[in-house]
């Protein structure tokens, strides 16, 4: 059972990663850009929010696996967890407010470079709590 817990765990964090990586890798082109030209890109975010039920997935998946894992595969089964959580308050403390305050990038405001960057880096902190999760999650596999 904890075999396939953890093959469940390891493959719904590696999906999770996925929309969290692409933030990551388009960031450099998206950053320099002007305001009507970062609008337009930020419209193929729409229906990005489907994403989500991928990172749920893999929040009880990784919470499984760390309330089942014995010995060395312990600790990083639970740092795995840890982090998939800790993205949830990265998105409702940073980004969701973004979010909020642009109508999802339809509306921006005089200040929108400062909520931007803030949109951009809360991303890219998912992204690295996601990628140290699926690191954990591989290290707990392979000590279980």
């Amino acid at each position: 059972m904890e075999s396939l817990v953890g093959l469940l765990a390891l493959v719904l964090t590696a999906l999770a990663l996925v929309p969290a990586a692409a933030h990551v890798i388009e960031m450099p082109n998206k950053m320099p850009l002007p305001r009507e030209a970062y609008l337009t890109v930020q419209r193929v975010y729409r229906g990005w929010s489907y994403a989500s039920v991928v990172v749920i997935a893999a929040i009880i998946a990784t919470l499984w696996l760390a309330v089942i894992s014995t010995g060395r595969a312990e600790v990083p089964a639970a740092i795995a967890f840890s982090c998939i959580l800790m993205t949830q308050a990265v998105f409702w403390g940073f980004t969701f407010p973004v979010n909020r305050r642009t109508h999802n990038w339809t509306d921006v405001p005089e200040d929108w470079e400062w909520l931007r960057d803030r949109w951009e880096f809360s991303h890219a902190a998912s992204a690295f709590l996601i990628f140290t999760a699926l690191v954990c999650v591989t290290l707990a596999v392979l000590a279980g």
